[in-house]
């Protein structure tokens, strides 16, 4: 064990910064805190450690002081938390000089693998002048547990599949301009690559793959998710009623979920289960970030707590997979974009249901007291759905007087709009670029 160790780090210290593709992703400026990165499989964590690794080499620190370790290993299969220990006295030995005088950067890949390595980090922060970045498939690195043993020692960062903006730069045609200042032919292209990235989604390695090739390779994440994230680590006992929401879900994207339906859906499907194991189910999905939940806006808890919620995939992408209706779903996979977005950009978000009956998508509440509400629609060129669309922010607004709404088209169309509604092209507000509202 000890030998595999010192070889990994000589190897991780030595080894070339791969190419990638940079995220936006802004890292808290907490000093004395490890650095979780969270989100679902395969959304490129690890090219995000190498990302900021290779930020702080180029910033002027020494490549010796900046150590990738990855723990995904069959060599380390038997690892126990005691041997962690042996990281940091093997990285050491190889480098004395910097105990104690230098501050290096430990970028540790998937630890979530050895089970207690939260009390081992939570003392290398503690002794060692050491900043640490972790990295995890799920929502474990920050669950209640860990946040308990780590004794407030971890921010988390969460990152996501290629937000519209990342999937032009990952095409490289991310514009270097205002998208307003760009000439008509060069919006036409751009807005041709936004509704390709809501058929294909932001996922790293699904990028340009042939459609049949997609489908196939999407389909193995959610069951590796399913397996790892959740069935395993969760001790399932009906892995078939699990694989029946998520088909349920991911088919009806933006669609409410009510406990009480799906457990009446079940049970026409002649499968008992309880009301509570549908809800642990559910919390577990999100766990993995394979599905975001938004409650309703209310003041209440209890109404929160009682009402239907939205559910959306992680990626537009994974709509098609489960969706049967033949139907081209342009629509939900532009809401889900913007739901995804919105949490990028930092918003608390709900969804908004009147006094009269209508809905607004989305409520977002930035960390700056400033509020949006947000409705999303395809196309506006239907007068009649742009004036439904329309109703529903106006009366919203009079119950949220500060928040600006904000109409989302693909598709816009003349119409004559209340003051104080802005309507937006998908391809104007994806591409803001200092993300505000």
């Amino acid at each position: 064990m000890r030998d595999v160790i010192r070889q990994k780090i000589v190897d991780g210290i030595h080894a070339e910064i791969p190419p990638l593709t940079p995220r936006d992703v802004r890292l808290p400026q907490v000093p004395g805190k490890a650095i979780a990165v969270v989100g679902m499989r395969r959304v490129g964590k690890t090219t995000f450690l190498w990302q900021v690794l290779g930020e702080r080499w180029r910033a002027g620190m020494p490549r010796e002081a900046l150590l990738f370790f990855g723990f995904e290993d069959e060599r380390l299969t038997a690892m126990q938390v005691a041997d962690l220990q042996m990281l940091v006295e093997e990285y050491y030995l190889l480098y004395p000089q910097k105990r104690d005088r230098e501050r290096v950067v430990f970028f540790l890949d998937e630890i979530q693998v050895v089970l207690g390595w939260e009390a081992f980090v939570r003392r290398l922060i503690d002794t060692e002048k050491v900043e640490v970045f972790l990295s995890g498939s799920s929502a474990r690195l920050l669950s209640h547990e860990v946040a308990t043993s780590m004794r407030g020692r971890a921010m988390e960062v969460r990152l996501y599949p290629f937000s519209f903006r990342e999937y032009l730069r990952h095409q490289g045609c991310e514009p270097e301009q205002s998208v307003a200042r760009l000439p008509k032919a060069e919006r036409s292209l751009l807005q041709n690559h936004l509704e390709a990235y809501l058929r294909e989604g932001g996922f790293p390695e699904a990028q340009g793959l042939h459609p049949v090739d997609r489908a196939q390779l999407l389909r193995g994440y959610v069951d590796l998710v399913l397996l790892r994230d959740v069935i395993e680590r969760y001790d399932v006992s009906h892995p078939v009623v699990l694989r029946w929401m998520v088909r349920a879900l991911l088919a009806n994207p933006a669609g409410m979920f009510s406990v009480n339906k799906m457990y009446n859906d079940l049970r026409s499907q002649g499968i008992a289960v309880g009301k509570d194991t549908v809800y642990s189910y559910l919390s577990y999905l999100e766990d993995a970030f394979l599905v975001r939940i938004i409650p309703v806006a209310a003041s209440s808890e209890r109404r929160k707590m009682v009402n239907p919620r939205k559910v959306y995939p992680i990626d537009p992408a994974l709509i098609p997979l489960y969706d049967r209706s033949g139907r081209a779903n342009i629509g939900h996979a532009l809401e889900t974009c913007v739901l995804l977005e919105l949490e990028r950009r930092g918003a608390e978000v709900h969804y908004v249901r009147t006094v009269g009956g209508y809905e607004v998508d989305f409520l977002a509440r930035y960390w700056d007291g400033c509020e949006e509400l947000v409705q999303v629609c395809a196309d506006l060129t239907d007068n009649q759905t742009a004036e439904r669309e329309v109703r529903a922010l106006v009366e919203a607004s009079q119950f949220y007087p500060h928040a600006r709404p904000v109409l989302i088209t693909l598709y816009p169309a003349a119409y004559t709009l209340p003051e104080g509604v802005t309507v937006q092209t998908a391809l104007d507000w994806f591409l803001q670029r200092d993300g505000s509202p």
